[in-house]
């Protein structure tokens, strides 16, 4: 009986081992299971500011470049080179009073007669 009692004291320490064994390879595959889903999420994290930290240097240099292409665009200077086409206003402003003439020649009866017209009618409103 003696040797049966420890042979079933020996499967029971076994079987304890085995599930202490087991329930120990669950908890490592649990934390490891959570370190991979950690360093996942960290590398997700570390992507998008890898990308954000790209795109903030694509626009730097863009400005840059905008700001330089400033600096050569030297508009004072462009506008102290050009002195304007004097001979061309006066022929413009000669051209338009020449016009406004003309038609006020022409048109000057017409004109009178609606103008005097309105304000008869207005006279008559009092």
């Amino acid at each position: 009986m003696t040797e049966v009692n420890e042979t079933a004291a020996v499967k029971k320490t076994e079987v304890n081992e085995t599930t202490a064994v087991k329930k120990t390879e669950n908890q490592t595959t649990a934390i490891e299971k959570s370190e991979v889903e950690e360093s996942r999420q960290e590398f997700v994290a570390m992507r998008i500011l890898s990308s954000t930290e790209s795109v903030m240097t694509k626009a730097a240099i863009a400005a840059g470049r905008r700001i330089n292409r400033l600096r050569d665009f030297d508009l004072v200077t462009k506008v102290k080179d050009e002195r304007g086409d004097v001979p061309g206003w006066v022929l413009v402003v000669l051209m338009t009073t020449g016009l406004v003439t003309a038609i006020w020649t022409i048109a000057a009866p017409r004109l009178t007669t609606i103008l005097k017209n309105s304000l008869d009618a207005m006279n008559g409103i009092r």
